[in-house]
């Protein structure tokens, strides 16, 4: 399974999004990083912040509040990031962070996958529910679709 020399998985990678699930993913991640050495990556992927819509006519709206709202975006995104890597290293996991700035999470995680080589993506089976997963759709199935690698969905 490895693209390394030695058996296991060289490098784990773990979507998180903050929710129950992604939470049990780091949990599995850790577990299989310790069990096999390998290097632990968790990726949280976020949307460009879109500017807000009331409803009334279009308006323009000033580039400096647009600025605000992805500044507080991508903050907000930083501290779900925070949070996964405080998860892994509370099991005692050196785990290495990446942030992702994307409109379709899926692609943006095969994409990252793809590029660092990962050899196991771990993603829970739910992430947060709403809009944002109507209009993407599941990404634990997109991610089992479409990653060229192995994914393990954990419930």
């Amino acid at each position: 399974m490895s693209r390394g020399d030695g058996p296991g998985f060289g490098k784990i990678m773990v979507a998180f999004d903050g929710s129950k699930d992604s939470v049990k993913a780091v949990d599995f991640g850790c577990s299989l990083a310790e069990k096999y050495g390998s290097t632990l990556i968790i990726v949280h992927v976020y949307s460009p912040a879109l500017p807000p819509y009331t409803g009334a006519a279009p308006m323009p709206i000033p580039e400096v509040e647009l600025e605000g709202v992805a500044e507080l975006s991508k903050e907000r995104a930083r501290g779900v990031l925070a949070d996964g890597i405080k998860l892994a290293e509370e099991r005692g996991v050196r785990a290495r962070g990446e942030l992702v700035e994307a409109s379709s999470t899926v692609q943006a995680m095969v994409e990252f996958a793809t590029s660092e080589r990962v050899d196991l993506i771990i993603v829970g089976t739910r992430g947060m529910t709403g809009l944002k997963k109507l209009i993407l759709g599941s990404v634990s199935s997109g991610l089992v679709s479409h990653s060229a690698c192995p994914v393990l969905v954990v419930r």
